[in-house]
């Protein structure tokens, strides 16, 4: 039960039915992050969460990670610039129960007496950080309105990622509702029993994560 992963991002929704089959698509350098500009509006962190599923051969795990801080500033009715803490420390295994939940939890957290480097190491690196580095509008698909590019840091690797969005501001609120989508966790580093670093025959992880943000974000007093 100990044997599986993560990674980034938000829903009240834990529902991932089956492994998303589209391929990860390879985590570019980082870029420079967007500069803030226009109103800014502070991530509501009781109703921010990014959901994690983790699959391997006959099974797979999903969860939760708290978002604990953040922002993003909008001008002219679109959003300039955004930043949010993923608390890893804090992350949740969502379809297990009692013991088992508890063993995986600490497994993924490192924070257990065995296995304390295979996942997030998170006594040394207890939360991620996502940083906009820009948007782009999306026109007639159906999946999302933007396409949102920014620096994911982990493990204190930092790798741009991009994925579809659907983002909706008022005036007194913002949200970013994501699609799953996929990343590869290797690209981070995380490579314990990755069938692409050891020679495993039905013991491996898939390097495959699937994520899913929901942020939610209120004006600034």
């Amino acid at each position: 039960m100990k044997q599986l992963f993560f990674l980034f991002i938000l829903s009240s929704s834990l529902l991932f039915s089956c492994k998303n089959n589209q391929e990860a698509a390879p985590a570019a350098d980082a870029q420079q992050v967007a500069q803030a500009s226009g109103a800014t509006y502070n991530v509501v962190a009781a109703t921010s969460k990014v959901l994690w599923k983790a699959t391997k051969p006959g099974g797979g795990h999903n969860g939760t990670f708290p978002v604990s801080v953040g922002n993003v500033t909008v001008e002219n009715g679109l959003i300039t610039s955004g930043t949010f803490t993923i608390d890893v420390a804090n992350l949740t295994v969502d379809d297990l129960q009692g013991d088992d939940k508890a063993s995986l939890e600490s497994h993924l957290k490192g924070t257990g007496t065995e296995g304390t480097e295979d996942f997030f190491k998170t006594p040394k690196f207890p939360t991620a950080t996502f940083a906009i580095t820009k948007v782009t509008g999306l026109a007639n698909d159906t999946e999302g309105n933007a396409l949102v590019y920014g620096n994911l840091t982990l493990l204190d690797v930092t790798k741009e990622v991009n994925f579809k969005a659907n983002i909706n501001i008022l005036e007194n609120s913002v949200t970013v509702a994501t699609p799953p989508f996929v990343i590869n966790r290797t690209d981070w580093g995380l490579k314990y029993q990755s069938k692409s670093f050891e020679k495993l025959k039905d013991k491996f992880i898939d390097d495959e994560v699937t994520l899913q943000v929901n942020l939610n974000a209120a004006i600034s007093q």
